[in-house]
């Protein structure tokens, strides 16, 4: 028996460290998006580059309903973690297909629509994020999502 650290629990920690960088005041969230066992981009919740930041001024709260009538609150000001990381893919012209994305939160309803389209295959969560909001559209998809600690 080894004790060797398994891939997912080695790219979950260094979803923790990228998380580190996170400018959000409510949640400091990381991802990593891994193919073959490399890393290929990473991203953390903040503003769009060269804006100002809800750390230096705060955040831009905005209340929306989903169809069930719950209410939730969210930043206008910043970017998830997930998307910025598939951003910086796309910037850099890296293909994500067939990738892994390594969240320290399970994705919000509007980051996972994204990664579904992306054609990133596995969401690998530290975090459970209001799975019940999920649930249906994960039902609907090839998309797989596991729990695993850093």
């Amino acid at each position: 028996m080894s004790d060797r650290t398994s891939w997912d629990q080695y790219f979950m920690r260094i979803a923790q460290i990228v998380a580190e960088r996170a400018t959000c005041t409510r949640a400091k969230i990381g991802s990593v998006i891994v193919k073959d066992k490399n890393i290929i981009a990473t991203g953390y919740n903040g503003s769009p580059a060269g804006h100002p930041h809800c750390t230096e001024v705060g955040c831009l709260i905005y209340v929306s309903r989903d169809p069930d009538g719950e209410e939730e609150e969210n930043c206008f000001r910043t970017i998830h973690a997930e998307i910025n990381a598939i951003a910086q893919a796309a910037k850099h012209g890296v293909s994500i297909e067939g990738a892994d994305i390594y969240v320290t939160a399970s994705p919000c309803y509007h980051c996972l629509k994204t990664i579904m389209n992306t054609g990133i295959t596995r969401v690998i969560y530290a975090k459970p994020y209001k799975i019940h909001r999920i649930a249906e559209l994960l039902a609907h998809s090839p998309l797989h999502m596991t729990q695993v600690e850093g």
